[in-house]
């Protein structure tokens, strides 16, 4: 590596010697916020960005890596629910993915020449301790390869401990996470990666989006393990965090200048009618139970009164032992931040519903445990090829309320670690993808941030998701994000004209001005 390159890299590490602010131990109320309209300076034109902003693409284990069953790696709980009928579009699995556990060479010199400056990648629990029992040294030395790669390449590892593939033998024989003790195997799990890598990554985040994991696959039933219980998902939503703040004290002691995190998925719910006081609660139920029961606890060390009075009756405050909140709350240095669209919310059904969810067979249901009566209403806004509404600003609202209410006065910094689109790619007859939605799609999500950013927002780095078309979870492979396209059976990768475009943008630091497209197609990449 260069001296600047070193330079680069360590310069995400912290002060150990810096103080820490810790929780205030109080949760905050829902304040809804209305939705911009006005446009903005950096609506049009070149949009530069502050210095050292960092520039990545994400991904996760299970979506890419394949190799599912070779040296040492068992079941996860995604590979035992990708078998149940019904539970996934085709039936698709991850045995084989984007098989970049053999590919990690060709897709780390592929981002090298994007110019992407950071990785965010998961490691298998599965793979590295394969059925929550003994390490695995096979899993291991993938992961230290990898890494290596990276840094000879001179981009970042971010690396993110879980992200939704918990060992399957842990969820049969120990409940999962409804079992508080998968908490403290979790912070085992995190000592070991860093004994293996640790003195070659400086950026950790524990949990990638605890709230799918929690009540997705324990409430609704639509992800892994697949259970439909509003017990279980409170449990389970309460030991992922717990599991995050252990795992974060376990890490600080051993890396002191770390930079340590979490990533949560967030959504901007807006009530349908501000006047109407039902429109207002459901919209505060959805908020509580979706941003608050994580932001909460974790970044101001307590849980919200009313989300706790919405779900009384099913048990979660016998979870909550004496000290957990304490642990739940440890200072951390940067929050990722996950955002695809925000919600219209009301008390009354919509005459006509988008419905993002996968259509698959097998029954599931709310994954709100408060959600009953509770209804989201299209806006008219475009639409993904998921069914999701593109909401740019709700972006920068999210973000300047972070600031406001969670990280500011704790001195967090905020990362969009995941941002994209889902769209139907259909190479060129030349083989070229030519994905000017999602390259529009970005471009609108960017100018939102630098919004922020321009209003108070300490956001210092942005991340597509994803690099590659990969296993979309209960979609299979029905849906397509990369910023690179997969053949599914080749395996060969193509670079899009989003993939194109969004590495001018981390080479310049700045997003081009975007003349309007003419109605005739005219679909040229801009030059940064």
């Amino acid at each position: 590596m260069t001296q600047t390159t070193d330079s680069f890299l360590r310069s995400f590490r912290t002060d150990p010697t810096a103080p820490r602010v810790p929780a205030p131990g109080t949760a905050l109320p829902f304040t809804p916020s209305a939705p911009r309209t006005a446009t903005t300076a950096n609506a049009t034109g070149t949009v530069r960005f502050p210095e050292g902003f960092l520039w990545g693409a994400a991904t996760a284990a299970y979506q890419v890596e394949g190799a599912a069953h070779e040296d040492g790696r068992e079941d996860s709980v995604w590979d035992v629910f990708a078998k149940l009928p019904g539970a996934v579009l085709n039936q698709e699995d991850g045995e084989v993915a984007c098989d970049q556990y053999h590919r990690y060479p060709a897709d780390v010199a592929l981002m090298k020449d994007l110019g992407i400056k950071a990785y965010r990648f998961s490691t298998s629990w599965s793979r590295v301790v394969p059925g929550g029992r003994e390490v695995n040294p096979a899993g291991l030395a993938y992961y230290d390869r990898l890494v290596d790669e990276l840094l000879g390449a001179g981009i970042l590892p971010w690396l993110t401990l879980y992200h939704w593939d918990l060992p399957q033998a842990i969820e049969a024989e120990s409940n999962g996470w409804v079992n508080r003790d998968t908490a403290y195997r979790f912070r085992d799990y995190a000592v070991t990666m860093h004994e293996a890598i640790g003195d070659r990554v400086d950026v950790w985040t524990t949990l990638n989006e605890p709230w799918c994991a929690a009540f997705l696959g324990y409430t609704g039933g639509q992800h892994a393990p697949g259970r439909q219980s509003r017990e279980d998902g409170l449990a389970a939503a309460h030991h992922l965090s717990l599991a995050h703040g252990l795992a974060v004290q376990a890490l600080r002691e051993r890396a002191p200048e770390a930079n340590l995190g979490i990533t949560l998925n967030f959504e901007v719910e807006d009530p349908l009618d501000p006047d109407d006081p039902a429109d207002v609660d459901a919209a505060r139920r959805l908020d509580g139970g979706f941003t608050r029961i994580f932001a909460d606890p974790i970044l101001r060390g307590a849980y919200p009164a009313d989300v706790l009075e919405d779900v009384r009756e099913y048990g979660l405050e016998q979870h909550i032992k004496d000290g957990d909140l304490e642990i739940i709350s440890t200072p951390i240095d940067s929050l990722g931040v996950n955002y695809y669209h925000g919600n219209a919310v009301s008390a009354r059904p919509p005459e006509r519903s988008l419905d993002g969810g996968a259509p698959v067979s097998r029954p599931s249901s709310n994954p709100f445990p408060a959600g009953d009566g509770a209804y989201t209403h299209p806006r008219g806004l475009p639409v993904t090829d998921q069914n999701w509404e593109v909401q740019p600003e709700g972006l920068t609202r999210l973000l300047l309320r972070l600031q406001q209410d969670y990280t500011g006065p704790r001195g967090i910094a905020l990362y969009v670690t995941e941002n994209g689109s889902a769209y139907d790619d259909v190479p060129g007859p030349d083989g070229c993808v030519d994905d000017q939605n999602r390259l529009e799609f970005i471009d609108v999500h960017l100018r939102a941030v630098r919004d922020a950013i321009d209003e108070g927002a300490d956001v210092r780095g942005y991340f597509g998701w994803s690099l590659l078309d990969n296993y979309e979870w209960a979609w299979g492979y029905g849906k397509r994000f990369g910023l690179v396209r997969v053949d599914y059976e080749t395996q060969e990768r193509t670079v899009k004209a989003s993939g194109r475009w969004y590495g001018q943008v981390a080479r310049a630091n700045a997003v081009p001005d975007r003349p309007a497209r003419p109605d005739d197609d005219s679909k040229a990449v801009p030059q940064a």
